[in-house]
């Protein structure tokens, strides 16, 4: 089951199309990737499934009930805009949005004690949030987002002032709190994360969706047959219509070849023609990563 459908969604301000008849459905208990770059329609895309803004067309579904403002509720955001109240202390500001989300206040003391305790920072309960450094402020945004444990939690560029150590600790917990249940929206420019967390993802591009499916599914679809070989000794690249596309020496007269085959042709092939020219060291596909897919597909689309 799908925890939102998205159908026909369009919305423009002014003359500035911002989405265009937006079709997309977000599966339960999933990490799904909604990417695209700067001034795409993402973050219009996501002010419309929280009831921020309204669409000019179209419509959604939330667990196949049409869309409601109480509906929010049972979702957590978390803006790329951050915003925290400066001058409040960092408990009173949690317990505050906490209520704002239906929560007691005995309930959320409780959850936000949890959650302080499992990111080990105990220490900032009584500190007022301009105390913070960027990096803390973020976690208590996040803290902020998933504490009242909503089934819909939406992250866009959740990383952004964090270290590396402090970017693994909540990449945990996203991945706990999908085991556990949750749906998560997930909006970045790094594709790295992409790589390692999402399952499904939607490549927005000019306002229209330019791809949208499981990550393998697409990663495999990009597929060229390509495979890197490394290996000593020369080689006849006119062999059988093979590409040499580079050729690297590495070290101890080792060369790194990437060579393109034919495509009623795979690596079997590929190796039963080489045996006997080359010694070979190593082979492997070459698979394109997301992060190759994001930039020729947006391309082609501002091309297009």
């Amino acid at each position: 089951m799908d925890i939102l459908k998205i159908k026909g969604i369009s919305k423009s301000y002014g003359d500035h199309l911002a989405l265009k008849d937006i079709h997309l459905d977000i599966p339960k208990n999933s990490i799904f990737g909604l990417l695209g770059p700067n001034g795409a329609g993402k973050t219009t895309l996501i002010r419309i499934i929280t009831n921020i803004i309204m669409p000019d067309a179209g419509s959604i579904s939330f667990n196949g009930l049409p869309l409601e403002p109480d509906h929010v509720r049972a979702m957590g955001y978390l803006p790329e805009e951050r915003g925290l109240y400066k001058k409040m202390k960092v408990s009173e500001q949690l317990v505050y949005l906490a209520r704002l989300k239906g929560m007691s206040k005995s309930e959320a003391v409780k959850k936000i004690k949890e959650w302080f305790e499992k990111l080990d920072i105990t220490s900032w309960y009584n500190k007022n949030v301009e105390d913070l450094s960027k990096g803390m402020q973020q976690k208590v945004q996040f803290i902020a987002t998933v504490m009242h444990q909503p089934e819909l939690i939406i992250l866009d560029e959740p990383f952004s002032g964090f270290d590396p150590v402090n970017a693994n600790l909540i990449k945990d917990e996203i991945l706990k709190m999908k085991e556990d249940g949750a749906s998560i929206i997930f909006s970045t420019h790094r594709m790295e994360s992409v790589e390692e967390l999402c399952d499904d993802i939607c490549l927005i591009n000019n306002s229209s969706i330019v791809l949208n499916g499981g990550k393998k599914e697409i990663r495999n679809q990009f597929r060229s047959n390509t495979f890197i070989i490394e290996h000593k000794g020369h080689l006849n690249f006119s062999l059988n219509g093979y590409n040499c596309l580079s050729s690297d020496n590495l070290e101890d007269e080792i060369v790194r070849s990437e060579i393109k085959i034919p495509d009623d042709q795979n690596l079997n092939d590929l190796l039963i023609n080489l045996t006997d020219k080359v010694q070979i060291v190593s082979a492997t596909e070459k698979i394109p990563s997301i992060n190759d897919i994001f930039i020729s597909e947006v391309t082609k689309s501002d091309n297009g």
